[in-house]
């Protein structure tokens, strides 16, 4: 099956998680599209000086893929720069937040599996 570009579910969500301005969703698939143990296959667009807050994941694992943009990402360990082409990996109860720290919107691939 393939989904074009631009053809997905797409959202806004505001101060996502606690963050801050805006971050965009288009979800490449819908849960009920996916087996059962995926819950988000989506590409995340956080703008210019917003972020996703700090949240946990219990029982599921986020994989991030950084496509564009650069990013501050907190991992209540410690604060590091990401950019294109870095992977993140979190979940089994870490906790993670994001910031966009670049002038350009920080496009990042997102893929939540639970267990």
């Amino acid at each position: 099956m393939v989904r074009r570009q631009g053809t997905g579910i797409s959202e806004i969500r505001e101060n996502m998680r606690g963050g801050k301005g805006i971050v965009r969703l288009e979800h490449f698939w819908n849960k009920g599209e996916m087996q059962p143990r995926m819950r988000l296959c989506a590409r995340l667009v956080i703008e210019p000086g917003a972020s996703i807050g700090t949240h946990r994941h219990e029982q599921e694992e986020e994989v991030y893929i950084v496509v564009r943009g650069r990013g501050r990402l907190s991992d209540g360990a410690e604060t590091t720069e990401i950019g294109p082409g870095d992977t993140v990996l979190t979940g089994h109860g870490g906790e993670h937040a994001v910031e966009n720290i670049g002038a350009e919107p920080l496009e990042i691939i997102a893929v939540i599996t639970t267990f």
